[in-house]
This record gives structure tokens, sequence and C-alpha cells, in this order.
């Protein structure tokens, strides 16, 4: 499959599991895209858990990276597939009859590069979800050819988590172009050691540690972040 052109920067925003502040995550890259004088633009191309608004079906999610990029592209190249159940993308395609096809999903990211200087494209729960019976997010990641940006929830766990990741997105054949610590668990213990730990693990720069928040706002912790190269 071909891959499609893309603009200077891009990458592809996996997590190391679900609820693990993925789209929070990649809402505050976008505003610190933005604050570096880039048109900055997000996209999940499949999204599973939706209601009607007025006369959109809207995910949460994409809602989100919608007021955190730098224009409105419109959900037909932001959001491809927008599934109603809050289930597996693969199980909700196949109850409402749909066919997720990744040519389809290329075809909006080459036309969202073209409007923006910056593209970030949010994933599906963990790398590896699968989009029907033999096509998952981390063969999307291939034909889409960018590198990778990890998310890794801090809580119990997620050293192995995190260091299984980015061992499949190695073996994939992308390149991990940073993580991001992101507390999830405001009880951790010993998050400063986890974070060393994995530091320490993982070939790929840190590219920011947000501590946990009440009331999460992707803007206030913008600027906790770098850019990867």
């Amino acid at each position: 499959m071909n891959t499609p052109s893309s603009p200077a920067r891009a990458w592809f925003v996996a997590g190391t599991d679900t609820e693990i502040g993925k789209t929070f995550v990649t809402c505050a890259l976008l505003h610190a895209a933005r604050a570096a004088g880039l048109r900055a633009l997000g996209m999940k191309p499949v999204a599973a858990g939706a209601e009607e608004c007025g006369d959109e079906l809207l995910n949460e999610d994409v809602a989100a990276l919608r007021a955190a990029g730098s224009f409105d592209p419109g959900l037909a190249l932001m959001n491809p597939y927008c599934l109603r159940s809050p289930v597996a993308p693969h199980i909700a395609a196949a109850e409402e009859g749909v066919r997720i096809e990744a040519t389809h999903i290329l075809a909006a990211f080459a036309a969202l590069a073209r409007q923006a200087d910056c593209v970030l494209v949010e994933g599906v729960g963990g790398f590896r979800v699968p989009l029907d019976e033999a096509y998952d997010t981390a063969d999307l990641a291939v034909d889409l050819g960018l590198p990778v940006v990890l998310v890794v929830g801090l809580r119990l766990g997620c050293i192995s988590h995190a260091l299984l990741s980015c061992e499949a997105i190695t073996r994939r054949g992308l390149r991990l172009a940073g993580w991001v610590a992101n507390q999830v668990d405001p009880a951790m213990l010993r998050l400063e050691q986890n974070v060393e730990a994995l530091r320490s693990r993982i070939d790929a720069p840190l590219l920011g540690t947000i501590p946990w928040q009440a009331q999460p706002d992707p803007r206030t912790v913008a600027g906790r972040l770098v850019l990867p190269a």
C-alpha cells in the first residue's frame, strides 16, 4: 500500500492502553505546536462511542481534537469512521455493518496534510487494536508511515506495558519519536522511580511528564511538552 505524502511534521500517537490520556496528550501537543507557530490539526481515524450532536454523529475525543486544532477541517477528514457503540472498533463496525478501509483513512490523512504544517493522528486504545479480522491499528501506523509518539499512563504496571509497546512499535519498523509520561493514578507510589526506570529503558526522548489533574486542561500542560524532533 502506498504511503501518502505527509507534511513536514506528522506523528502517530499511540497509547500503552485505553484510558491513559492519549487524547488529552494529543490535544496538549496540538496546543504546543500552535504555540510554536504551526497550523496544527488532529485526526482520529476510527472512533468508537458517539452520540448525535445536532446533525452530527460526534465522538467526545474527536470533539476535543477539533477544539484543540488551528481550525476545523470537517469531521469527514478528522474522523473518517465514527462508530456508535463504545466497544472495540472491530466489534462495533461489524455490528453496524461498516467496513473500515485503510485507503479511505490514508486519503483523509493526505487531505489534512495538505492543509496543515503539523498533523497528529491518534490511534485507538493501545498500539494493537483490531479494526477488522486481519487489520489493526499497528498496520494503520505502518501504512501511514509516521513516527510514533507513545503516551505512557503512569499507574501500577506501566513499565511492562510501555516496554512491550515500544518493542511492538520497533518490530513494525516504525521510529519511536518520543514518549510522554502522563500520571493517571493520583495515588501512584514511587512515581519518579517509575519514570526513571522507563527513561533508562526506552530508546527515545521523554517529551514531557504531566502530573495528575483533577480537571484536565490540555492548554495548561502544553508548556510541559516538547514536540519531537
